[in-house]
């Protein structure tokens, strides 16, 4: 029990004294820059899974 007590108190210590966060803005940004490229994402492979259904109903409507 000692050593998971240890644990999160070392855990605790290079979470809030060790590790250096990003500012807000940076934080902001970044999280924009996340979300407009799984948007982007999104619509391609919307766009492709719409080109392969016509494609595969077009071969099997031969």
């Amino acid at each position: 029990m000692r050593k998971l007590i240890n644990y999160f108190k070392e855990s605790f210590t290079e979470l809030t004294k060790k590790t250096t966060w990003p500012a807000w803005d940076k934080l902001q940004s970044s999280a924009l820059l996340v979300l407009v490229t799984t948007v982007l994402l999104a619509l391609m492979l919307l766009v492709i899974d719409f080109a392969f259904q016509h494609l595969m109903t077009a071969i099997y409507t031969l």
